[in-house]
């Protein structure tokens, strides 16, 4: 984790998918879509990340985090597109 710390994501991925490879243990293995899922936010493809935090659950219910993740991300597209403001006015009527 100490690449994607320093910002290094293209090695921080790298790293990543090589341990999904070679992880055996499915306890540690199960963290590392969670671990994915802030390289590809930072990178700004936030749909690549979502994919990553919706595995993370689905491996290991403990990692509650992941669907605060996922809002945080819905939060921001939402909030960063324009809307139609004749959608809008319709909806306020």
């Amino acid at each position: 984790m100490s690449a994607q710390s320093e910002g290094e994501y293209a090695e921080a991925s790298g790293s990543y998918y090589k341990a999904m490879r070679l992880e055996i243990d499915s306890y540690d293995r199960s963290y590392i879509p969670h671990n994915i899922g802030p390289i590809h936010t930072s990178n700004g493809n936030h749909a690549k990340a979502l994919e990553y935090y919706f595995q993370a659950p689905e491996r290991n219910s403990f990692l509650p985090q992941a669907f605060n993740n996922m809002a945080v991300i819905c939060h921001h597209v939402r909030l960063s597109t324009p809307r139609d403001s004749s959608v809008h006015d319709q909806s306020t009527d």
